[in-house]
């Protein structure tokens, strides 16, 4: 049986002290529990209250200032347990010994005091708190000093010795049997513990699992057909040109085929998201930009705040907002003069500005529900807002003075 802290492993405090290392930052949990606590602030009380009404009383000379010293130092512990509580092991070194030193220097000017109780109160700290050789350094010279004083004083002396041994002995097994306690309970809250990442590591691996398999699903399914889709409208264009088609159709093939090839890349972007693989974020905006420019729109981007990594979702989120405005702004490029965009890192999440305008003096561009809803690769304002909601942020999308804005904030 394992009575004292092994001094090989210091950086692993047991009993009350690991309690409270492991336990920094869970409300209040932090302090040692009460009832190691209370008999300690017991006895140190009951020692200042006999050492003041006791004789000697204290004062300023003679064995009056033996009392009042010792009061003193027995004062300012209580002042240290209760508000600073020592943790450290030369911390509690440090307040065993002046406890038990303290204690012994009552019962030299009150001996039929309750000074006797600190030095009680001194091995039992000890026990409870500090490792073996510690413990030992702090325990021998306070039990040794008190056996002197009694080996040397009046009558009785060695019933008087039996006594107060048996009572250090019962001190040391009430401390021992503390300490077992509290590390019974680090034992508890450790199987706890581990029982919850445990079953959150469960949870974990069967969402992806799920994913997983709706990923394979949208591969074998949705990207398999979306790509024969783009092969044969390819080929119908192609078509259509070697026969001569009307140029509309040919156009609204173009179109057909172009909407495919988009959707075939959200569908591979959606898979990759699903599999955990890196996904586009803010930092691809600029590659969105210079298409827009392509098209003959001015466009500009400024960035505030300092840009950070953000979470999948977020930095998804971010992206396809991006992507879906700036495709809505294509699909009027003949009304649309520049897009504006705005990207600010927030300490708490991140906001998305595109707005788009078509020129002093323009009317405000309305565009109807269904072009919205029909924009970019299918998303729309509907599937912006729903995507940002999701992830507890918020989109708002409306006509402004001459032309349209989309505004996103998410958090991160």
């Amino acid at each position: 049986m394992q009575i004292f802290r092994p001094d090989d492993q210091p950086d692993r405090p047991h009993g009350i002290m690991m309690l409270r290392e492991r336990a920094v930052g869970r409300d209040e949990d932090c302090r040692p529990p009460l009832r190691t606590r209370v008999w300690p602030l017991v006895s140190l009380t009951l020692i200042l209250i006999s050492g003041l009404i006791g004789t000697p009383a204290p004062a300023l000379h003679g064995e009056g200032l033996v009392t009042l010293l010792g009061g003193a130092t027995i004062a300012g512990l209580i002042v240290i347990e209760v508000w600073l509580d020592p943790q450290d092991d030369r911390a509690v070194f440090v307040y065993v010994l002046l406890l038990g030193l303290a204690s012994i220097a009552l019962m030299t000017v009150q001996p039929a005091g309750t000074a006797v109780l600190g030095t009680y109160a001194a091995v039992a700290s000890a026990v409870i708190r500090l490792p073996k050789r510690l413990a030992i350094a702090a325990i021998v010279p306070i039990i040794a000093i008190v056996d002197i004083m009694i080996l040397i004083g009046g009558q009785d002396r060695l019933l008087v010795l039996a006594w107060t041994s048996l009572a250090y002995v019962f001190m040391f097994v009430i401390g021992h049997l503390l300490r077992l306690s509290e590390e019974r309970q680090i034992q508890a809250r450790d199987l706890l513990e581990e029982e919850e990442r445990t079953r959150l590591a469960r949870n974990e691996a069967a969402a992806l699992d799920e994913r997983s398999r709706i990923a394979r699903e949208l591969h074998d399914v949705l990207a398999h057909s979306l790509s024969a889709l783009s092969v044969e409208l390819e080929g119908a264009r192609l078509l259509a040109l070697d026969r001569d088609a009307d140029s509309d159709v040919i156009a609204a093939i173009g179109r057909a085929h172009r909407h495919a090839a988009a959707g075939l890349d959200e569908a591979r972007a959606a898979i990759k998201a699903l599999r955990g693989d890196s996904v586009p974020g803010p930092d691809k905006i600029e590659d969105l930009v210079e298409e827009i420019r392509a098209h003959g729109i001015e466009c500009t981007m400024e960035v505030g705040g300092k840009p950070r990594r953000l979470p999948s979702e977020a930095a998804l989120a971010v992206f396809r907002t991006a992507q879906e405005a700036l495709t809505n702004v294509r699909k009027h490029a003949e009304e649309a003069e520049r897009v504006e965009i705005r990207l600010d890192y927030d300490p708490d999440g991140v906001q998305l500005i595109v707005a788009d305008s078509s020129g002093d003096g323009a009317e405000p561009r309305v565009p109807q529900p269904a072009a919205l809803a029909a924009a970019g690769s299918g998303y729309g304002v509907s599937g912006m807002r729903e995507r940002a909601e999701l992830i507890g942020g918020r989109l708002l999308a409306g006509p402004t003075e001459d032309g349209f804005r989309v505004e996103l904030w998410v958090p991160a």
